[in-house]
């Protein structure tokens, strides 16, 4: 990993120390380091030489897992509205046709269009 990221072992081991990097131990207690280790080291280093320091980039780098996962969490809203969207306009087939009218007036052709939108935006 460290030849790979061009650092040294012990800059890998300090960063985790640090809480920069994440790793798994293996029985044996060898640590084992997901693909995105190595981006993370590259940002790490990149933000260094532009003179912030490891805990600056430790604040940054938690906020970006942050948004992260505030975009999986509205990814999967967005799902779930999809999922009762469809749900919903599979109900008003079946509904007799007075409720269907009421039910369709209740929801604009805009807020189904913004709904699709953010499907198509979001995957």
């Amino acid at each position: 990993m460290a030849e790979r990221a061009k650092v040294t072992k012990r800059k890998i081991d300090y960063y985790t120390k640090l809480g920069l990097l994440n790793a798994e131990r293996s029985n044996s207690n060898y640590r084992f380091y997901d693909h995105s280790s190595i981006k993370r080291i590259k940002f790490i280093e990149n933000r260094q030489k532009a003179g912030l320091t490891l805990n600056e980039i430790k604040n940054e780098l938690a906020e970006k897992y942050s948004e992260e996962i505030d975009l999986l969490e509205l990814r999967l809203k967005m799902n779930e509205l999809n999922r009762d969207v469809s749900v919903f306009l599979a109900s008003l087939e079946n509904a007799e046709v007075k409720k269907c009218g009421e039910i369709k007036k209740k929801i604009s052709q805009e807020s189904l269009s913004l709904i699709q939108k953010l499907l198509l935006l979001f995957t």
